[in-house]
């Protein structure tokens, strides 16, 4: 099979060569993002391997060959799962590579916010030495964590906020019960988290959810709440969260993830002290980029060889 890497950003795929290599698989590196450019310079292709290219239906006709699309990554927004299923044509990702690296940066906002650590930091080098300026600050075990979305990531940052004290409420629309070891979290409606959470942290896929926290939603918390998104995004309506930070509707957001990545930095909501941003690091570790590499690279390999991939978004028959 004719493996191709669509595009690819890192300094190096030493890692994928290595894997490739010690299993026979002869593979090409393009620099191919946009649907012209991956139907010009991949279209022989059996296996994609894809960072940010775009894998649309068009893309998928034009590639004769194609059995299997897999991404660096978790999200699978850039290419047509339906379309891809309509062809038969497998797609993976790799869900697990950064699930504690995420959890973590997400815990990182809302400690920092929480212990008002960023503005105390300049407050006290620029102006005096005063802990007076932080009030009010409160203690873990009084305030309430709400987590949209229980899946890997969003049950690792629970079982890690309920270790710090928090009470953690959960709300999951694509699940019915909760794990066993999740037993400390309490199963609540959307609105119910709204309303009751000091802090909410997005942790479900974009599909569906785009919107998800527009006017209404953000209406219903409280203003003391903050909001933190390490998921995608589009999950929050930017404007509708600038609206709810102009008046007031919330005390603040922590972002990752926004529309249109990369963002200018001209963008309005970077204007307000109370928006903490970080550019879609929250997947980051060294080890993290290490095991992404490895993990793609094995289920090329595993596809290639007829094995059962450890990762399939879709079902197709082989």
């Amino acid at each position: 099979m004719k493996v191709i890497i669509t595009d690819c950003d890192h300094d190096n795929i030493n890692i994928e060569k290595n894997i490739f290599n010690e299993a026979g698989i002869d593979f090409e590196l393009k620099q191919a993002i946009t649907e012209e450019a991956v139907i010009s310079l991949c279209s022989g292709a059996d296996v994609l391997v894809v960072q940010y290219a775009k894998i649309t239906r068009k893309v998928m006709q034009n590639c004769p060959n194609l059995k299997y699309i897999v991404r660096y990554g978790v999200g699978v927004d850039t290419v047509d799962i339906k379309a891809a299923t309509d062809l038969g044509i497998q797609v993976g990702n790799v869900p697990d590579y950064g699930m504690n690296e995420v959890a973590d940066h997400a815990i990182a906002f809302a400690l920092a916010f929480l212990r008002k650590i960023i503005y105390m930091n300049k407050f006290t080098k620029t102006d005096k030495w005063d802990y007076a300026a932080s009030i009010p600050v409160y203690r873990f075990s009084e305030l309430k964590i709400g987590v949209v979305g229980l899946g890997r990531i969003g049950s690792n940052f629970a079982k890690k906020m309920h270790s710090l004290g928090f009470k953690v409420l959960g709300y999951d629309r694509n699940k019915k019960t909760f794990a066993p070891e999740l037993d400390f979290v309490e199963k609540v409606d959307f609105d119910t988290l709204l309303r009751e959470s000091d802090v909410v942290s997005i942790h479900c896929p974009a599909d569906k959810n785009i919107n998800l926290f527009d006017k209404s939603a953000l209406s219903k918390m409280k203003n003391t709440a903050i909001l933190i998104n390490t998921a995608r995004g589009g999950i929050i309506n930017e404007t509708d969260l600038e609206w709810a930070l102009e008046n007031k509707k919330i005390a603040g957001a922590c972002l990752d993830c926004m529309l249109n990545e990369p963002v200018d930095k001209k963008n309005s909501l970077f204007s307000y002290d109370n928006v903490f941003v970080t550019p879609h690091m929250a997947w980051y570790s060294e080890q993290a980029a290490l095991e992404l590499k490895r993990k793609v690279a094995e289920e090329v390999v595993r596809f290639v060889k007829g094995e059962p991939i450890h990762y399939p978004v879709n079902n197709v028959r082989r």
